[in-house]
């Protein structure tokens, strides 16, 4: 079933219906007044008579219930101000921005120190070169220092 604010809005859409309807009715079964210089000698039967009773109060009777559930629908909303549902979202949202900020905070933290263990074993790595390289130099120098 459609959310509460979407049953209020085809509500309020269903009572412009009904108003709409019960002019049309009205327009459609009304006699001119002696003061518009209309001939009034079409006059209505009883049974239209009744007939137009009838519409006038089946409209009545549907713009009441309608306004009636209008006013249910508009009654069964939340009030922003005293829900404690919402109040309990708000303070979820605020230790969520919090929790948030402080893992923002974490990873700059571990990117820093990401970037000085890198560094750390880069060092390390251009060590193990040098002292290879020294080695092979020093092995090479002394194997042709030595006689055969």
């Amino acid at each position: 079933m459609a959310d509460r604010l979407t049953q209020l809005q085809d509500t309020i859409n269903q009572q412009a219906d009904h108003f709409c309807n019960s002019i049309g009715i009205l327009q459609q079964y009304s006699t001119p007044s002696k003061f518009s210089g209309f001939d009034r000698s079409g006059s209505q039967t009883p049974q239209q008579q009744q007939q137009q009773e009838d519409y006038a109060h089946l409209f009545a009777t549907l713009i009441a219930r309608c306004a009636k559930d209008i006013d249910v629908l508009i009654d069964s909303l939340p009030n922003e101000d005293s829900s404690t549902e919402l109040q309990s979202l708000r303070r979820l949202e605020q230790d969520n921005r919090e929790a948030g900020e402080r893992l923002e905070e974490v990873v700059r933290r571990g990117e820093a120190l990401l970037e000085q263990i890198q560094s750390a074993l880069a060092d390390i790595a251009q060590s193990q070169l040098d002292m290879q390289h020294l080695q092979a130099d020093g092995i090479g120098k002394s194997n042709v220092n030595i006689p055969p």
